[in-house]
């Protein structure tokens, strides 16, 4: 009997080499016999796509495979890793990979929540792989459970913790008793934060994942321009201590969910009972709660993000690329076949939890829950504290309603004359 040839290597180029790309580097030389095993064929490291070569690099970084040339590597490459983020250059580069033959690996979460159907639509006339685990939630195995393993099921709901800078400062917050500055600060020092928080803190990061999961999970193209974004600057230290005073922890979270009218999602803080899976997850940490009409409800949790854990994602992807280039076959392609609307975010449904100071006189309770009446809303709970200087604090938690409803009920609240100030609002999900 004949002796198979072994498969010839693949030549696999990376288009960056900050701290994910280092650590994607340095998995694939340190771990080449294995992976090769894994994918049926060696994977050679052809060359690192850097902005300026001569910059000192971490020592497992070969610098013979340093190069400025990304178009020459990239065509000479038969799988594209693209850590580089933004939107250019790198959506010309693999776009530049596809059409030469290249299946392509990424991590950028911009780009596909911004264009992601340019790269797929790519991809499938092509007929090479494009793969993303690394984009959503770092290690954290959730694009292939949505896309693959769920693909039997109807999935309802997507709710997650999906930014761990978010999260690290508002554990810090309840924990620390730091202010959201003094905590995006502490966040800087360790690494967790960009020296510009903008897109943890504003919430962008987390929309463009959301974008991500949403057109997984219901089969419908959304982008981060469909995503309803609001961040954590207006977290205070005083709403991180009523939470918990309240049985709710604090989180930045990404919701994206189904209804008969059409898919919902949206980027927001929110209060998360205590009881809830998703409100003890501390730290830097990520968590996807996924709820399925067969599976029931899953929950996904690890690290969201670092160069390691990332890295892990991304050569996980290399080598089911591979594989398939060695045997044949082709991951999932994009499915859009739904083509749900996509709802305003005022369609929502949620919860609120309002602050308010009032003036501490008979009557005053009545008057605002008659307001919240009048606008179809009901009250599920009533806190009152003081008074204090002739004022009282309510805190009012309501039953589920339309967002519409609930920032009309607000509004309105807002100009009776025994409220001296509405002081928090924040949705309650979970």
């Amino acid at each position: 009997m004949p002796v198979p040839e072994p498969a010839r290597g693949l030549r696999v180029a990376l288009l960056g080499c900050g701290v994910v790309g280092t650590e994607v580097a340095r998995m694939l030389l340190e771990q080449g016999t294995d992976l090769a095993a894994r994918a049926g064929a060696p994977l050679e490291l052809a060359g690192i796509a850097v902005r300026d070569a001569s910059r000192p690099r971490d020592a497992a970084i070969p610098r013979a495979l340093l190069t400025e040339d990304a178009e020459s590597l990239v065509a000479g490459a038969d799988i594209v890793i693209e850590v580089m983020g933004g939107l250019e250059p790198a959506r010309g580069l693999l776009l530049r990979a596809i059409e030469g033959g290249a299946a392509v690996v990424t991590a950028n979460k911009a780009l596909l929540a911004v264009d992601g159907p340019t790269l797929y639509k790519a991809a499938d006339s092509a007929g090479v792989d494009i793969y993303y685990e690394a984009a959503v939630a770092g290690a954290i195995p959730i694009v292939r459970p949505v896309r693959e393993s769920l693909a039997g099921d109807h999935v309802r709901r997507v709710l997650g913790i999906v930014n761990g800078t978010t999260n690290y400062v508002l554990d810090q917050m309840a924990t620390g008793g730091l202010d959201l500055d003094g905590a995006v600060r502490q966040a800087q020092e360790l690494g967790y934060a960009e020296a510009d928080p903008t897109a943890d803190v504003d919430g962008y990061d987390a929309a463009a994942k959301a974008a991500i999961l949403a057109s997984l999970a219901f089969h419908t193209r959304v982008s981060a321009d469909d995503v309803a974004r609001e961040g954590i600057r207006g977290i205070t230290s005083d709403d991180v201590a009523w939470a918990a005073r309240t049985g709710h922890a604090v989180k930045l979270l990404a919701i994206a969910e189904q209804t008969g009218e059409g898919v919902s999602v949206r980027v927001h803080p929110a209060l998360v009972p205590i009881d809830h899976p998703l409100a003890g997850v501390k730290g830097a940490f990520n968590a996807v709660f996924v709820e399925a009409d067969g599976a029931g409800p899953l929950m996904f949790y690890g690290q969201g993000a670092g160069g390691r854990p990332t890295a892990s994602a991304v050569v996980g992807d290399v080598v089911s690329a591979a594989r398939h280039r060695v045997l044949g076959g082709k991951g999932p392609q994009e499915s859009t076949y739904a083509a749900r609307p996509l709802l305003p975010p005022d369609a929502a449904v949620t919860r609120y939890q309002v602050r308010l100071r009032v003036a501490d006189l008979p009557g005053v309770l009545a008057q605002v829950a008659g307001v919240v009446g009048d606008h179809g809303v009901s009250i599920d709970t009533v806190r009152q504290t003081g008074p204090s200087e002739g004022t009282a604090e309510l805190v009012l938690t309501t039953h589920a309603a339309r967002e519409a409803s609930l920032a009309a009920t607000i509004a309105a609240v807002r100009t009776l004359e025994p409220v001296r100030e509405i002081t928090s609002v924040l949705r309650v999900e979970g």
